[in-house]
C-alpha cells in the first residue's frame, strides 16, 4: 500500500512541473509588452504611435498576423487580419460554439467597447472595433479573408455569428 501511495505522490508531483511551466509563462507574458503565438499578453506600449492620413491598409495582405489590445481590460493578442475595399477587419471565428465563446473573450468584449490599439511592423495604430453582421461588403470581406488565409469564412457565417466580424475604424 506504501509503494501505492508514493507511486501516486511522484505522479502528482510530475504533473504539477508542466502546470507551473505554463501558468508562469502565461503570468509572466501577460506582464509584457504585446502577446506571443501562445498567450495573450499586456497591453502594447513599444512602436512609433501613427499619425497622419488614413493608411492604405493594402499591405496588410502581405502580413500574416498583427497585435491588437483592446483598452477594457488591457491586454493584447495575435490575430490575423485583411484589408478589403481600403478598410481594415479582423475577426474571430468559433463564435457560434460555447467553447469558442467561452475561449475567445476578446471578441465580447470588443462589441461592449471597441476602443484598440493595433501594432503592425512597430507601428502602433488607435482605431474603434465595428462589429459588422450584415451588408454588401461581407462578400469582398469574405473573398479576401479566404484568399489570405485557410479559412472557410462566408458571408453566411458572418450573419449567423458563426464568425464576428469587425471593422477597425479610424477612431473619432
Amino acid at each position: 500500500m506504501q509503494i501505492v501511495k508514493n507511486a501516486i505522490i511522484v505522479i502528482l508531483g510530475l504533473l504539477l512541473i508542466p502546470f507551473t511551466a505554463v501558468s508562469t509563462a502565461a503570468v509572466k507574458q501577460r506582464l509584457s509588452d504585446g502577446s506571443n503565438f501562445v498567450f495573450s499578453g499586456g497591453p502594447l506600449e513599444e512602436g512609433v504611435l501613427y499619425s497622419g492620413p488614413e493608411p492604405d491598409w493594402s499591405f496588410v495582405s502581405d502580413i500574416p498576423t498583427i497585435e491588437l489590445q483592446l483598452y477594457d481590460p488591457p491586454a493584447s493578442r495575435t490575430i490575423w487580419t485583411a484589408e478589403a475595399n481600403g478598410k481594415l477587419y479582423v475577426w474571430s471565428g468559433y463564435m457560434g460554439t460555447t467553447v469558442g465563446r467561452m475561449w475567445k473573450q476578446w471578441p465580447l468584449q470588443a462589441e461592449r467597447n471597441g476602443l484598440a490599439m493595433l501594432r503592425i511592423d512597430g507601428i502602433r495604430y488607435e482605431r474603434q472595433l465595428h462589429r459588422i453582421q450584415t451588408g454588401p461588403e461581407l462578400v469582398d470581406i469574405a473573398a479576401a479573408i479566404t484568399a489570405k488565409y485557410p479559412s472557410q469564412t462566408t458571408p453566411a457565417a458572418i450573419e449567423n455569428g458563426d464568425v464576428w466580424l469587425f471593422e477597425a475604424a479610424p477612431r473619432r
